[in-house]
């Protein structure tokens, strides 16, 4: 049986979390979540850990495998094109390093599901800071990037480049996903802003971020930049198009 929604968790080398964090999903309360994992043909053998779970937990668990490390925003849209394909009424975005407490899916999906919002946004900033574990520089940085693409963009989101998300079917439904250009961090970006400029309800729900105790980070400096200049180009696009609608109108 197919539950309302999905859950999408790219990996890449994530052997020593991918079968706890699936099975922190699915037992939740309330019985809503399936999972889909995006492996990007890790070599550390994750594929085959979630195929376990897989076998365990037949139609909740899936794969889609790919040859190699595309960016998390192909990932993600590749996860948002298999949900639409199958119905799911919310479908969430999250880390595979339990830096995003699985139990606050409940919290996000309920957001949705209640009218609150079209989107629900896992948020560091929306209460202050609150960031477990981070070097106080990555923390200042995250931070003040965030203030930064809020500035830039107009959006009421103070956690722009938040991992966390669920967004409801029709958002996604509604989406040209094949137009959505950055595969970094800039994608969370591009995803909020595409929502802010159609209209869509994001709200932001608290939650506490706590840097990964096992793997590998694959943050690196120019999928960072990616995100700092990226804003810019959107920004400029958005006022380029709404100049053009308007042009088209007036003749």
């Amino acid at each position: 049986m197919q539950r309302d929604t999905l859950v999408i968790i790219p990996m890449y080398n994530e052997k020593e979390n991918a079968a706890a964090i699936i099975d922190a999903v699915l037992g939740l309360p309330g019985d809503y979540f399936d999972v889909l994992v995006i492996d990007d043909n890790s070599p550390d053998g994750t594929a085959e850990i979630v195929k376990g779970r897989i076998a365990e937990h037949p139609g909740r668990v899936h794969i889609v495998e790919r040859a190699g490390k595309l960016g998390l925003g192909t990932a993600y849209i590749a996860g948002f094109k298999w949900a639409l394909d199958r119905e799911y009424k919310y479908i969430c975005e999250m880390d595979a390093d339990f830096s995003h407490n699985p139990a606050d899916l409940l919290k996000l999906r309920q957001a949705v599901a209640s009218g609150q919002g079209d989107v629900a946004v896992g948020s560091r900033y929306v209460t202050g800071v609150n960031v477990v574990n981070w070097p106080m520089g990555r923390v200042l940085m995250s931070y003040y990037a965030s203030k930064y693409v809020r500035i830039v963009t107009g959006m009421p989101v103070r956690d722009t480049t938040a991992g966390f998300v669920c967004y409801s079917r029709q958002v996604l439904s509604e989406f040209d996903l094949d137009k959505i250009r950055f595969k970094g961090y800039a994608f969370q970006i591009e995803m909020k802003f595409t929502a802010h400029q159609m209209r869509f309800k994001v709200v932001e729900v608290p939650i506490i971020f706590v840097n990964r105790m096992l793997g590998t980070s694959k943050m690196n400096s120019g999928i960072f930049g990616e995100a700092l200049f990226g804003v810019i180009r959107l920004k400029w696009n958005s006022v380029f198009n709404r100049k053009r609608r308007r042009s088209e109108l007036a003749g």
